[in-house]
C-alpha cells in the first residue's frame, strides 16, 4: 500500500512517498512495516487509554488519537521520533485507517 507524507512549513511544502510493504494482525497488537526514506517497524495497539505505537528499533512509543488524525498524531510521533519519520508513521496509520478500525 503506497501513500504520501506532507510536512508543510511556513514557506515551502516538502512531500515524499511512503509504502507499507507488511502488516500483520496478531489479534492484541498489529505490526506494520513502512518503507521510506527509512525502514521503519510499528507495533500498534489499543489500550484502556486509547491507541498507542511503538516503533522499537527507536526505543520510542506514544498515545496516539484515530488512526486518521494526522495533525494529533504526528504531534505525538514526532516527539519521540524524527521529524521526518514521525510524519511518516502518522500519514502510513492514516493509510489503513479504514481497513484497521481501533
Amino acid at each position: 500500500m503506497d501513500f504520501k507524507c506532507i510536512n508543510q512549513k511556513r514557506t515551502r511544502k516538502e512531500t515524499w512517498n511512503g509504502h507499507i510493504s507488511s502488516i500483520k494482525n496478531y489479534g492484541s497488537h498489529i505490526e506494520i512495516k513502512i518503507q521510506s526514506r527509512s525502514g521503519i517497524l510499528v507495533l500498534l495497539g489499543k489500550t484502556s487509554f486509547g491507541n498507542f505505537a511503538c516503533m522499537p528499533d527507536y526505543g520510542a512509543g506514544c498515545h496516539l488519537a484515530s488512526l486518521d488524525d494526522i495533525f494529533y498524531n504526528t504531534e505525538r510521533l514526532t516527539n519521540v521520533m524524527n521529524k521526518v519519520d514521525g510524519i511518516t508513521v502518522a500519514y502510513a496509520l492514516a493509510a489503513i485507517a479504514e481497513k484497521y478500525d481501533f
